[in-house]
């Protein structure tokens, strides 16, 4: 409102600077000279203070409109946004309604934010929505990705191929480093269950204002014989769009050598358009694209690999201390209680069977 008045008084300003010259002087000076005679200067003085009368009511008067305009918008900005948010609750209870009561690991992954995420996903259209959910709960319950333990994986992370880094972004979100030059082994299923407990980790590890991860995948030493098959990157894709929606906040693609162009001109028909604006290819040599990941990215932080300062390390032996660690976290928070006892059944995690049964999953038709 301040910038509209001051708007509004240069333009006044301006306006009764013309208004002396073509209309006060024109009126009262019938003689131009060196000077005014006194009737002039009367005339003039009069007009003037006419005029800045006159102008002083009409300024108060859009002022005044202005004002009551400016108010009416933000007020009908507010009312806006307040609705959207009703709108927007009113279809996470709906959808929570439409899937139905839930109990153990389904009732605590489908949380609000969860739903929300669903919706977000399907546009906030609450019948695709839960159908998109019904099959993520159904993967979760074969797929249990909540059980892996990084003893189960880890050889598939002996390269660092695929790994937590040890900083955040700019936003504080986690983000992982992907290597797809260091893939070392062939199995599809292997590659999958490593990547699903990263991505699990990840989510974990968000701080409590963060719902969504970064990724920086760097093509050093890439190439076709290094490449991941199509089969393998479909399934990332699946996984990562319909099984975590909204959870990829960017994906960069660090420096991807021209043999890459072929292999993506196939695999950016499996993404879907919400995921494919979320990837970014970075060029050294193109400053646009540089900037872009700097908004993203303290230098300080980022590896050289990535156009940063820091010197990329991974120990497998470290990262596997860690990863133990959050395992004890993981179990905790889905309810999955370690036992040692040698008389009950237990799972290739080491946990008891009778913990990681499968849940049914009830929905309403």
């Amino acid at each position: 409102m301040e910038q509209v008045q001051a708007q509004l008084q240069q333009a006044y300003a301006e306006e009764l600077i013309e208004t002396l010259r073509g209309k006060c002087f024109d009126k009262c000076v019938t003689k131009p000279g060196s000077s005014l005679s006194s009737g002039e200067s009367s005339c003039v003085s009069r007009c003037v203070d006419r005029y800045i009368e006159a102008m002083g009511i009409i300024l108060i008067l859009h002022t005044s409109v202005l004002f009551k305009m400016f108010r009416r918008k933000t007020t009908s900005q507010a009312e806006q946004e307040n609705n959207e948010a009703a709108l927007r609750e009113a279809k996470i209870k709906e959808l929570k309604t439409l899937i139905g009561e839930l109990s153990g690991r389904s009732s605590l992954y489908c949380s609000d934010p969860c739903l929300k995420r669903y919706l977000e996903a399907r546009s906030w259209n609450v019948g695709k929505a839960k159908k998109m959910l019904e099959e993520t709960l159904k993967w979760r319950s074969t797929f249990k990705p909540e059980e892996i333990r990084w003893d189960e994986v880890s050889g598939e992370g002996e390269t660092g191929k695929v790994y937590k880094a040890g900083f955040h972004d700019r936003s504080g979100r986690t983000v992982l480093i992907l290597r797809p030059g260091l893939q070392n082994t062939k199995s599809l299923e292997n590659q999958m269950k490593h990547l699903v407990y990263l991505i699990e980790n990840a989510i974990m590890n968000l701080p409590e204002d963060q719902e969504q991860m970064s990724w920086l995948i760097d093509f050093t030493d890439w190439s076709l014989s290094t490449s991941v098959p199509i089969k393998s990157a479909r399934e990332t894709i699946n996984i990562l769009q319909n099984h975590y929606p909204e959870r990829l906040a960017v994906a960069f693609l660090y420096n991807p050598p021209r043999l890459f162009e072929a292999f993506w001109k196939i695999v950016k028909y499996f993404i879907d358009a919400k995921t494919f604006i979320k990837v970014k290819f970075v060029y050294p040599k193109n400053p646009e694209s540089v900037e872009l990941m700097s908004s993203f990215f303290d230098e300080e932080n980022l590896p050289t690999e990535f156009g940063g300062k820091a010197l990329l390390q991974y120990n497998h032996e470290e990262f596997s201390k860690q990863m133990n660690q959050d395992d004890v976290k993981t179990a905790d928070f889905w309810g999955l209680v370690h036992s040692n006892n040698n008389h009950q059944q237990q799972s290739s995690s080491g946990f008891s069977g009778a913990e990681i049964a499968p849940e049914p999953i009830q929905t309403n038709t």
